[in-house]
């Protein structure tokens, strides 16, 4: 039976510290395994992983593009067709979709509902944002919109 004061790690797996600059004897004394003169020597020393030798870099010669806007609004999006999943006459909103499974995340903005498909039953539909066409597919059956 295996107990937890007989564990010890695996042969080589740990090795103990190199302790450098401990005096000529060691090997690693002076100037400590870096060598005499030259940026190298010091702490921090030498070139950055994107370093080329001289030349232009690489993320410096290729142009830059695009434009990201800060007043992007993002919504969790469903269509009209997905809202069937619901039994009539329920009231649906962002959170009774996380809880189906339709959406999985209620995004930033809130929910908007687009209207691809046919809905088939009345449903009371709760969401931020609706498509003209989804609106009058929800009237249609019955239904009834209500903008948050």
């Amino acid at each position: 039976m295996m107990q937890i004061n007989t564990l010890s790690p695996a042969p080589n797996s740990k090795h103990s510290r190199r302790r450098v600059g401990r005096g000529r004897g060691s090997g690693l004394g002076k100037t400590s395994g870096r060598g005499e003169n030259g940026q190298l020597k010091h702490s921090g020393g030498g070139k950055g992983p994107l370093f080329e030798g001289g030349q232009m870099p690489l993320m410096l010669r290729l142009p830059k593009r695009g434009f990201t806007s800060p007043f992007k609004k993002e919504y969790s999006v469903v269509n009209v067709q997905a809202l069937n999943a619901f039994d009539a006459n329920a009231v649906v909103d962002a959170q009774a979709l996380l809880e189906k499974g339709i959406i999985n995340k209620i995004a930033k903005d809130g929910l908007k509902i687009l209207g691809d498909g046919e809905l088939t039953k009345a449903l009371t539909i709760k969401a931020n944002k609706f498509t003209q066409t989804a609106i009058n597919k929800i009237k249609k059956a019955g239904g009834t919109v209500e903008e948050a």
